[in-house]
């Protein structure tokens, strides 16, 4: 027997009978928890047709105990000549991945006003000949500044 097979026939001897330390243990096992119970299913041949490994984990894990909050010691009531409370400053707002800062929005939009002018005087032959777009861009953004 290999070191991984006894240790899933372990967990799943421990699983099935009920020889867990506690709900918190299972909790933070649920893939070696959650693995033994399938490795024994699918031995035992109990395993519904066509379930996949992601869908038996995520079953399995959506039945497994909560671990039990843990409340912290009472702090000790303030002494009367305490420390007087700081200002609490709002935070900044997150931003997410991938979402434009203010500037950054702001320089989209006239990148797209640009890229309009751009066009229209392509089209009416206003542009001289030897000017490239990142000269006409960097023109048309000191402009719009």
């Amino acid at each position: 027997m290999t070191d991984a097979f006894k240790m899933i026939a372990i967990a799943t001897a421990m699983t099935i009978g009920g020889g867990l330390a506690s709900p918190a243990f299972a909790a933070d096992n649920a893939m070696q928890v959650c693995g033994a119970k399938y490795q024994a299913a699918k031995k035992a041949n109990t395993l519904p047709a066509g379930q996949t490994w992601n869908q038996y984990l995520a079953q399995c894990r959506a039945g497994l105990a909560k671990p039990a909050a843990v409340t912290p010691p009472a702090k000790p009531a303030p002494a009367a000549a305490a420390k007087p409370a700081k200002a609490v400053t709002p935070a900044k707002p997150a931003i997410r991945p991938g979402q434009p800062t203010a500037a950054q929005a702001a320089m989209y939009a006239r990148e797209k006003q640009c890229g309009a002018q751009w066009r229209a005087d392509k089209a009416a032959k206003k542009v001289p000949a030897s000017e490239t777009w990142p000269q006409y861009w960097s023109a048309c953004n000191k402009r719009m500044k």
